[in-house]
């Protein structure tokens, strides 16, 4: 019997340019908080620094804060950008978090998306998957390094001299790590080649969803070559983008909120640019007209809870399985359509999957079959208990 799917929300986050970014903060928490409410396995959060949009600097803060205001939920950063950052000082960090939160952590891993981040720095993008490799394999080798080892490392960027972490994780062995892939297939080979988990956030890019049937092979055949077992298929995280609501119409019209401003920033600051034009007869589409457009295209689910269930379904099967979907958490929707998108999720999709359904189907259909049955004896001992009654207080008159 193999695990039932895991669900998370993938919170870059995305929030237009023109509001308050500590409301807009605020509401990432408060999401946080909601999902874990409502069920929801896993909640991500990014690393970005410039484009003004996705306004996350430091996941790990963040998580701190998170983890504090709610109980079950896990909570991953989507990514920590390695070229960014020494890598000890990002496995010191990881092994307080991990402390704090009693190891609800998941440390994702990344070369860093934009552009403008690694160009205020200095970064090339050229060099930044080169750099995030290198740094990865530090953070691994002084996680699993024995207790009276010390490493020592030396690139064009970090130095490890004598390293070891002052203290060990609270998770045993280390924290989950995992490896972000987009397009290029430099993630699957690093998660395949040195034994993380992989987080697969193509989804809303084009080309991104044609890959994903090719990008598990990817993971097997590193993993192969580096002499490691296997690697299980519950260990990929897949992103998808979903909008729920009662109706598909009410659906479409809830994302007239913000669906295009979220293509316009892509094409003007994003990684890879979304087409952010559909053709309306006048070359000027209304809002409604480009979320239906785009929803037809097929790479997202703008529906409801049955559209997602069939969404879903797509997925798994053109991938092959995986383990955890993740949700992209936009903006697409006001903030109350966008909570009554995950409540009908957590509702009506998850325990699809989970396999909550079906035994309480089958405990009302087996109780319905017996109603003649059972209603019988039970009105008899109505009928008893009440003429007892009755008996009695005749007696006592």
């Amino acid at each position: 019997m193999t695990a039932p799917l895991r669900f998370g929300v993938f919170i870059t986050p995305f929030h237009p340019v023109g509001q308050s970014p500590t409301v807009a903060l605020e509401y990432d928490l408060d999401r946080v908080v909601a999902l874990d409410r409502l069920g929801f396995d896993e909640a991500w959060f990014g690393e970005h620094h410039s484009g003004g949009y996705e306004l996350i600097a430091c996941p790990e803060v963040f998580i701190a804060a998170a983890a504090e205001r709610t109980k079950h939920i896990r909570l991953g950063t989507g990514v920590v950008s390695l070229p960014y950052h020494h890598p000890l000082m990002v496995a010191d960090r990881w092994v307080l978090l991990d402390h704090l939160t009693r190891g609800r952590v998941m440390f994702g891993t990344g070369p860093g998306a934009l552009p403008s981040d690694a160009y205020m720095m200095g970064i090339d993008p050229v060099d930044q998957r080169r750099m995030m490799q290198e740094s990865l394999e530090a953070i691994l080798a002084l996680f699993r390094a024995a207790p009276d080892e010390r490493i020592t490392r030396q690139s064009d960027w970090f130095t490890l001299r004598d390293a070891a972490l002052h203290i060990r994780p609270y998770t045993w062995p280390y924290p989950e790590i995992s490896c972000a892939a987009m397009i290029s297939p430099s993630g699957p080979r690093l998660a395949g080649a040195l034994g993380t988990s992989l987080l697969s956030l193509s989804m809303s890019i084009p080309g991104g969803f044609a890959a994903l049937e090719n990008t598990w092979g990817v993971v097997t055949e590193q993993a192969r070559h580096a002499g490691r077992e296997d690697p299980d298929r519950a260990n990929w995280r897949v992103l998808g983008i979903v909008h729920l609501a009662d109706t598909r119409e009410q659906a479409i019209d809830d994302c007239t909120y913000g669906l295009q401003d979220f293509a316009n920033y892509f094409g003007a600051a994003g990684f890879v640019p979304l087409s952010n034009s559909v053709d309306g007869g006048d070359g000027t589409p209304s809002a409604r007209e480009f979320v239906a457009e785009y929803a037809a295209k097929g790479n997202c689910c703008i529906g409801t809870p049955d559209d997602a269930i069939a969404y879903i379904s797509g997925l798994l099967e053109q991938s092959g399985g995986f383990g955890t979907l993740l949700l992209l958490g936009h903006d697409w929707a006001d903030p109350a359509a966008t909570y009554h998108s995950y409540d009908l999720f957590a509702r009506k999709v998850i325990p699809h999957f989970k396999g909550q359904l079906a035994a309480p189907h089958a405990s009302h259909e087996w109780a319905k079959g017996k109603r003649d049955q059972l209603l019988g004896r039970a009105g008899e001992a109505l009928v008893n208990a009440i003429n007892e009654h009755t008996g009695d207080s005749g007696e006592r008159t």
